[in-house]
Formats: structure tokens, C-alpha cells, sequence
């Protein structure tokens, strides 16, 4: 987490939260039609943003590496044979964003399957998987990197403890809200804001609930639709979360490693398990637990407006919500880096308000069988089998729904 850049680009963010609504069955006056015309035109412009920095990120690291590099041999030669590894150590990080570059690929291959924008294929080549790749902006850059530390958080060994100093609190609200001795857990609607890759929403459905993710970063609904639609086999995959960050490392070695995910199969569900995912704006809070880091907060153009944890609870409080439970001083990361020698250590607050409705947006639907991928043809740097993998004995595999 930490401090977040500023964007360098003035690309527009507010349309980070755009999204489509629906259009009553009547005729569309000539205006009316301009506008619908126009907020497809934005929406396409926004998924497009988003690929683009998929598909640059390979280039944005080449750079930064290439630069150390400049600076490393300006040095005196005397100086630089004081570091005989340090050259050898930049052409792995190479490999390891080459790597990482080609699973972003593989992420975005189906992204333009997930969601029904009208004549997305035809109307712009970029979404074929040709058309020119763009420099993107810093801001879409900083997202792009911190979704690759979220396959940690959520979907790796190495998260389990930030996961259940996060999740756990949550889910066992949930459980002694609605013990199984009283209820059908089928019959319990639970979602789950801010849902990131899903973890959280999957383990609560996991347990028998019917649960749903909403999340409306497109960098979050690309990436946990690859991994709930298309990881079946444990530790299967292999990212370089750390690679961006030069300082702060006792070991060289620290930068370059790798991590493993899923730790768990996302198709392992009980069978008639109801869980999706949603991408939208989220309305209303019912569970919380996390820091208030507000991630537009140094933004000139994106509408900010930072509140303390004191006035938040009090617009709940008027809203007719009933706090049961309140704690703070919950100390917990973010997609923290175990074995960097700077770490940032939130106190949060969790809390759980009584409240029968939220409400959140839900436009398009989406759910369609798409083909496997191939993961055998991406470069195993190590050539190391991590001892968790396992293939998944299912023959069939639940399409995890995703809704717009």
C-alpha cells in the first residue's frame, strides 16, 4: 500500500468509475442517442486505457532497469569491479518482467469476453490484440503493480497471515451472526465491497453462503477472472511481485523471488455453490475492516473528499444503521513485503452494523464458458516445481459468474 503516486498523464479517472446504465425499452430521442453513443464511446476509451497498461507494463520495467543500468556504468571502472554481480542481477530482473509480462498477457487475452460493450471487437483493432501500445500513465502504472502484490495477499502461501489477521475477523462475524444451527447458510446473501481478486468473497461461499464480490477496479476484475476462471491446479502459477522495488533489500536474491498461487483451487466450491462477482459502484457498507487510505487523495482531477474515521461513523450512524460490534487499533498489512526492511503497519477499525438491505449497481450480466489456457509455453525461470502444486482431480469446473 503506502503512499500512491501521482498520475504523470492527464488521462481521465473519473471514468474509473464509469459505468453503463440501463436504457428503458422506449425510443431514443436523436439527444438521447448521442449520449448513449458517447458513454459507450468513454467505456470502450476506459477498457482500452486499461489493457494498454497490461500490455506496456513490459516496457515501462525495461526502462526503469535499463536506467539503473546507464547509471551503474557511468561509475569509474575501479568502482563497478567492486560489484561484479550487480550487471548479472539486472538481467534477471529482465527475465523476471518478461515473465510477469506474459501472464498480464494471458490476463488480458479473454478480458474482452467478460463484459457485453457493444461491438467492442469491431469497432477497435486495439482489442484483437493488435493496435500500437502507448506509453501509460504513472498512476495506471502504480495500479498495475499493486494488483500484481494482490496474487499475494489473496491467493498465495505467503498471504495467509495478512489474510487472517484481515478476513478472518470478518468471516467470524459472519458465522456467530448466522450460526448454522439457525440458519441455511444457501439462504444468506452476503457481498463483499471492495472485493480486490475475490479471496475473501470465495472463502465466506466457500463455508456455504451464498456470497458475491463487487469490485470496481478493472485491474482487480481482469485479474481474479483469470484466477477464479481459469486456475484449477495449485501453485500453478508463478509471478515477481518484488522486482519493483530497488530499495530496502537485504538480499539481491529478495528482489527476484517468486511467488506461487493459487495456494488453494478456486474450483473446489461445494457443489451448487452460489458466488459471483460484480463490477460497480457499492452504495452501502455493511462489515468493515481496514486503514483509511484514501487512494485519490492527491489528485487534482478526481473528486476526493477525506473523511475521518469519527465522521464516517457518524454518517452510518444517521443513515439508521445499529453498530454491534466495534474494535480499533486492529493492526494489519497490505500486500506487505515479508522480507523488505520497510513495512507499513496499519491500525484498523473493525466494525459490524445491523442493516437488512444494501444496495449496490449491477447493469450487464455476464457468464460464458471460455476456452482453457495453456500456461505449459510460460518461461519457468527456475525451472522449480514448487512443493504445493497439485493437479486438480475435478473433471468439471465451475465458471465463477462476473456481472457489469
Amino acid at each position: 500500500m503506502g503512499a500512491e503516486a501521482e498520475a504523470e498523464s492527464a488521462a481521465p479517472l473519473n471514468d474509473e468509475r464509469r459505468r453503463r446504465q440501463p436504457v428503458e425499452p422506449r425510443a431514443l430521442t436523436t439527444a438521447s442517442a448521442r449520449a448513449v453513443e458517447e458513454e459507450e464511446r468513454l467505456e470502450r476509451e476506459h477498457f482500452r486505457r486499461i489493457i494498454n497498461a497490461f500490455r506496456y507494463y513490459g516496457t515501462s520495467m525495461h526502462e526503469r532497469v535499463n536506467r539503473t543500468e546507464r547509471q551503474f556504468k557511468s561509475l569509474p571502472a575501479n568502482q563497478q569491479s567492486l560489484l561484479p554481480q550487480f550487471l548479472p542481477h539486472l538481467d534477471k530482473i529482465r527475465k523476471c518482467i518478461d515473465h510477469n509480462q506474459e501472464i498480464l498477457q494471458t490476463i488480458v487475452n479473454d478480458c474482452v469476453h467478460m463484459f457485453e460493450i457493444r461491438n467492442m471487437e469491431k469497432m477497435d483493432p486495439f482489442f484483437r490484440g493488435s493496435g500500437k501500445i502507448t506509453p501509460a500513465s504513472t498512476f495506471d502504472m502504480d495500479k498495475l503493480k499493486s494488483t500484481l502484490k494482490q496474487f499475494v495477499r489473496d491467493w498465495s502461501e505467503e498471504g495467509k497471515s495478512e489474510r487472517d489477521s484481515c478476513y478472518q475477523p470478518i468471516i467470524s462475524e459472519i458465522i456467530k451472526n448466522f450460526p448454522k444451527e439457525r440458519w441455511d447458510f444457501s439462504k444468506v446473501n452476503i457481498l463483499v465491497p471492495g472485493a480486490g481478486l475475490g479471496r475473501l468473497a470465495w472463502e465466506i461461499a466457500m463455508l456455504g453462503y451464498a456470497c458475491q464480490g463487487n469490485e470496481w477496479s478493472l485491474f482487480m476484475l481482469f485479474s481474479s477472472n483469470f484466477v477464479l476462471n481459469r486456475c484449477s491446479q495449485i501453485n500453478s502459477c508463478k509471478l515477481y511481485p518484488w522486482i519493483h522495488q530497488f530499495s530496502n533489500n537485504r538480499r539481491s536474491a529478495d528482489q527476484i523471488r517468486p511467488i506461487y498461487f493459487p495456494d488453494v483451487d478456486p474450483h473446489s466450491l461445494p457443489p451448487g455453490s452460489n458466488f459471483s462477482m460484480t463490477a460497480g459502484d457499492f452504495q452501502e457498507i455493511y462489515s468493515e475492516c481496514s486503514p483509511l487510505l484514501y487512494h485519490f487523495e492527491n489528485l487534482g482531477n478526481e473528486l476526493s473528499i477525506e473523511l475521518s474515521y469519527e465522521d464516517i461513523k457518524n454518517v452510518i450512524l444517521q443513515y439508521g444503521f445499529h453498530i454491534e460490534v466495534e474494535k480499533e487499533s486492529v493492526l494489519s498489512t497490505y500486500t506487505v513485503n515479508e522480507l523488505s526492511m520497510m513495512k507499513y503497519y496499519y491500525e484498523c477499525v473493525l466494525f459490524v452494523q445491523e442493516e437488512e438491505f444494501s444496495q449496490y449497481n449491477s447493469f450487464l450480466y455476464w457468464r460464458a464458458p471460455l476456452p482453457a489456457i495453456d500456461l505449459s509455453d510460460i518461461q519457468n525461470l527456475d525451472e522449480e516445481t514448487p512443493s504445493g502444486t497439485k493437479a486438480a482431480a475435478r473433471t468439471d469446473t465451475t465458471e465463477a459468474e462476473m456481472e457489469t
